[in-house]
């Protein structure tokens, strides 16, 4: 149905829109993105080192002042997205984003270039290192991106609370098997709902059956938060479906989210020579994870996504693909664990610090697994979320690394306040408890994620096979 629509949709804009879009754009899209993704990513690898050493922060409250703020940039997006999918479109929001994107990182520039933005450095441990004052934290994270939460006319996210305040209203009506009971929008989306849509979450229906003085004598509804069109009623059914394995993700974003700032601070005590006279830069790390997704994505697509097809008849599911990152997941956080207990045996018994390449495999093992894992997530909340959020839906990856961010720092918090594991001397602690830690609750994540995905329906998947079915009748 909500397939049917949206090419409805896309007809329209060809027809409109002549010449415009195409190929050409792809270069000015991606052109835009690179030099963002550049930017941000710079300045985000550097941020714990930078808040160490330039603002005299402790390394874990560094680690946890960069998982904030890596949340915050990854939340703001859905927003932006509300906004574009409610009135705004897609390029006055990107227009608008780059401009302040812009604005913060030159707020960044002037932090590090004048001195009165920043505390006085420490003269090597002899004296106490004075900590950041309020006003210079201000600028530092001034220039966060955020996006000013304007009240969205037409947003989607009003018919959803309609059809929740509507359907208690009619909670205590008996609900009718008639379809001509029931509001459409038109008469052929009737034959477009499947009965077992209507069937599933039925409590939900009664927000669109039609009862005395719902309707205006034209048609139209009279009281639009007791009355619901069938298809607003669908939508947010699918949105009920989709959220359990939706929330899966939060937990196999978290140990990513963790590992990402630990690593920063493990690298801090390792021997990062290549050769006498060149060190790897710290806030270099997380270029490994870029580099084995980009080389992963077209070695899945092109070999091992046609193999699957061929021993299979059939191509790869997004609920499959999510499966594969979730175990490449949890074996990157068992090598994490390994690593770091070989780390700390040698920072107590050797006076040569171990290698930083000793944290590679981990790395390349997160690359990997996002590469599963996130185009598996996209495509999945894409296909099935209502084509009245589908620019939305398109946020929900950047949204659940947002949240992942926000959830690692509550845990990092968590384990410092009831054990000893995390002190600012790592090398004191016990970082691979944390991380056997984040493990266990991977594995219990995955067991989480099968039970939601054995439950989960496809939606298009059952209303392909009922319109099969009906057409052969």
């Amino acid at each position: 149905m909500d397939a049917s629509l949206s090419v409805d949709r896309d007809a329209e804009m060809l027809d409109s829109g002549g010449n415009r879009g195409g190929w050409i754009i792809y270069f000015f899209i991606i052109g835009t993105l690179m030099c963002l993704t550049l930017a941000a990513g710079g300045w985000q690898s550097n941020l714990i080192v930078y808040l160490i050493q330039e603002y005299n922060v402790k390394s874990i409250d560094a680690a946890q002042v960069s998982n904030a703020v890596n949340g915050c940039t990854c939340l703001f997006p859905i927003i932006g997205a509300i906004i574009a999918d409610s009135f705004s479109g897609c390029f006055l929001v990107i227009l608008i984003s780059s401009c302040i994107s812009f604005l913060g990182l030159v707020l960044l520039v002037l932090t590090a270039t004048l001195d009165s933005l920043r505390p006085p450095s420490c003269d090597d441990g002899l004296s106490l290192c004075e900590t950041p004052s309020e006003s210079q934290f201000a600028v530092l994270y001034a220039g966060s991106n955020f996006y000013r939460r304007d009240t969205p006319q037409g947003s989607p996210f009003v018919n959803i609370v309609r059809v929740l305040v509507a359907s208690i209203r009619k909670r205590k009506v008996l609900l009718s098997s008639r379809s001509e009971d029931y509001h459409y929008h038109n008469d052929g989306e009737a034959k477009m709902v499947p009965e077992t849509h209507k069937k599933s979450l039925s409590f939900l229906n009664g927000a669109a059956l039609k009862t005395e003085g719902d309707l205006k004598p034209d048609g139209s509804i009279a009281k639009p938060w007791s009355l619901c069109t069938f298809q607003q009623v669908e939508d947010l059914k699918t949105v009920i479906r989709i959220f359990p394995l939706w929330s899966s993700s939060l937990f196999i974003s978290t140990p990513i989210a963790i590992q990402s700032s630990l690593t920063t601070l493990q690298a801090l005590t390792m021997d990062r020579r290549i050769v006498s006279h060149f060190k790897i830069p710290v806030g270099s790390l997380p270029v490994l994870v870029l580099l084995s997704t980009c080389i992963s994505l077209p070695i899945i697509d092109r070999f091992l996504y046609p193999v699957w097809q061929k021993l299979t008849n059939q191509s790869p599911t997004p609920l499959q693909r999510l499966g594969i990152g979730h175990v490449l997941n949890i074996i990157s956080m068992v090598v994490s664990a390994l690593v770091e207990s070989r780390r700390l045996k040698t920072a107590h018994s050797s006076t040569l610090p171990m290698l930083v390449m000793w944290l590679f495999p981990q790395l390349a093992l997160v690359g990997i697994g996002e590469a599963f894992h996130f185009p598996g997530q996209l495509q999945l909340c894409y296909q099935e979320f209502p084509a009245s959020l589908r620019g939305t839906a398109t946020a929900m990856v950047a949204m659940t690394i947002g949240i992942a961010y926000y959830t690692g720092t509550a845990l990092i918090g968590l384990v410092r306040r009831v054990t000893g594991w995390l002190p600012d001397d790592i090398n004191q602690g016990r970082l691979d408890n944390v991380y056997w830690m984040v493990v266990v609750i991977g594995v219990l994540n995955f067991g989480y994620y099968l039970s939601c995905a054995q439950l989960y329906k496809h939606q298009n998947v059952s209303e392909g096979v009922e319109r099969s079915s009906g057409s052969a009748g």
